[in-house]
């Protein structure tokens, strides 16, 4: 079984996330409570897209976060670097358009996208500041980046129980329900090693972002981060 080490070696990472492919969205809904249905549909609404834009949902997995703005008519493009991901989305929706890409090296031109969305993949990226300023190269001026990552919860009792669960329960419930058990160990040791809401935010502005802001989900295991590229002045 493969589990990828918190170096993040792009390799490692990618053949993780194509042992899980086969079962990964039934693991995550039995993982999370059912809470990443929520947590996707805040995804959805914060990016405010409109038919006629162009949506980049990165780390899309098996498109899963894409199917919402391809139904409503928007123009999304799911990618992503693990290859079983993709072979599984397209299997599930031949009509999205898959698309291979590397979040540190995106095949896409400047000004692309009018938003460019990831949903629980920048914890996993080996150098998360280089794909934030991708993100911010692909954007169009005026558009959008909405991250939904792993976060740190608000209320100390919370975090406590949170953090047994992740820890003790979650592995022990991957066991039984994911094809790739050893790679939730790493979801839990990822999650733990993430930086909390306001970090994520100072990495984000850093990259060349503006207005950033940020958005508790569910007490704050989750967070919902957005922000502006700048428009061209002139």
């Amino acid at each position: 079984m493969s589990r990828a080490s918190l170096e993040k070696d792009p390799r490692d990472v990618a053949t993780m996330f194509d042992d899980v492919a086969s079962r990964y969205d039934v693991t995550n809904d039995v993982l999370s409570l059912g809470q990443d249905r929520l947590w996707r549909r805040a995804v959805v609404a914060a990016c405010d897209a409109r038919p006629g834009q162009r949506v980049l949902d990165i780390a899309a997995g098996t498109g899963t976060s894409s199917e919402p703005f391809a139904d409503s008519g928007v123009d999304v493009v799911p990618a992503d670097f693990s290859l079983g991901m993709l072979r599984v989305g397209h299997r599930r929706r031949s009509d999205l358009g898959f698309t291979a890409a590397d979040a540190m090296h995106l095949p896409f031109a400047d000004d692309s996208f009018d938003v460019v969305t990831m949903s629980f993949g920048l914890r996993n990226v080996a150098d998360p500041p280089a794909a934030l300023r991708e993100f911010h190269r692909v954007t169009r001026p005026g558009g959008r980046l909405v991250v939904c990552e792993f976060s740190t919860p608000t209320n100390p009792v919370l975090r406590r129980v949170y953090s047994t669960y992740l820890m003790g329960q979650l592995p022990r419930i991957a066991r039984r329900v994911s094809s790739n058990p050893e790679s939730y160990v790493y979801l839990a040791e990822s999650i733990q090693a993430w930086p909390d809401q306001r970090g994520l935010a100072e990495q984000v502005a850093a990259a060349g972002w503006s207005e950033v802001q940020w958005r508790n989900l569910t007490g704050g295991i989750v967070a919902l981060h957005r922000a502006t590229k700048a428009p061209v002045e002139g």
